[in-house]
C-alpha cells in the first residue's frame, strides 16, 4: 500500500512558476514510477509526466513538454513537478501517482494522491 499526498498547489499569475511535491509513504517508493496527471472537471483525466524508478528516464504530455520538468528524490520519498512559463490553460486540479510499469495511461496507475488545485490566472 502507499499513499500519496500533494502539496504546493496555488494561484500564480500566467507566466509564473510553481513545483509541486508528492510525498509518499511506505519503503517501496523506488519500486514505483511515478506519474502526474491533472483533470478539469468535465474532461478526461491528462497525462503531464512520468519518471522512471530510477529517475533515469522522463516523459511529458505535448502540452508540457519543454516547460515542466519532473523529479524525484527516492531518499525522501518525493517527486517533484516543477512547472514554468505557465498558462491559464494550465489550470486543473494535479494529482500524483504510483505504477510498477512505466506507461504514460493513467488506468495502469494503482495509487494516486487526493490532488492539488493549481490556478493560473490571465
Amino acid at each position: 500500500q502507499v499513499q500519496l499526498v500533494e502539496s504546493g498547489g496555488g494561484l500564480v499569475q500566467a507566466g509564473g512558476s510553481l513545483r509541486l511535491s508528492c510525498a509518499a509513504s511506505g519503503r517501496t517508493f523506488s519500486s514505483y514510477v511515478m506519474g502526474w496527471f491533472r483533470q478539469v472537471p468535465g474532461k478526461e483525466r491528462e497525462f503531464v509526466a512520468v519518471i522512471s524508478w530510477s529517475g533515469d528516464r522522463t516523459d511529458y504530455g505535448d502540452s508540457t513538454k519543454g516547460r515542466f520538468v519532473i523529479s524525484r528524490d527516492n531518499a525522501k520519498n518525493t517527486v517533484y513537478l516543477q512547472m514554468n512559463s505557465l498558462k491559464p490553460e494550465d489550470t486543473a486540479v494535479y494529482h500524483c501517482a504510483a505504477t510498477r510499469v512505466y506507461l504514460t495511461v493513467a488506468g495502469v496507475y494503482e495509487y494516486w494522491g487526493q490532488g492539488t488545485q493549481v490556478t493560473v490566472s490571465s
